[in-house]
């Protein structure tokens, strides 16, 4: 899926829907069909709704969890290689 930021030189006071409208005019149709499959599980599973509705965690970010994301994020930036999760499960399982 694409990012829905808008574009630049995209006006600064665009509504999420100009926005959304925007990302579904690029889609191919394959793209939009499953789209459209999505949205309408989402709106049939009661579970997903619950989630939905759920309260944001607001809970703080502690230094550690701030230094771990930081150390990811420097590590995907120098291309530093990842290890797949079927792999760490196969090893520690």
């Amino acid at each position: 899926m694409q990012d829905v930021t808008p574009p630049r030189g995209y006006p600064d006071r665009v509504t999420v829907k100009e926005r959304l409208h925007h990302v579904v005019e690029q889609m191919t149709d394959e793209e939009a069909e499953a789209t459209l499959r999505r949205i309408d599980a989402q709106r049939a599973d009661p579970f997903v709704r619950f989630l939905d509705a759920a309260p944001i965690d607001d809970e703080p970010v502690s230094a550690e969890e701030e230094a771990s994301v930081a150390e990811v994020e420097a590590n995907r930036a120098t291309g530093v290689p990842t290890i797949p999760f079927d792999d760490v499960k196969r090893k520690y399982a």
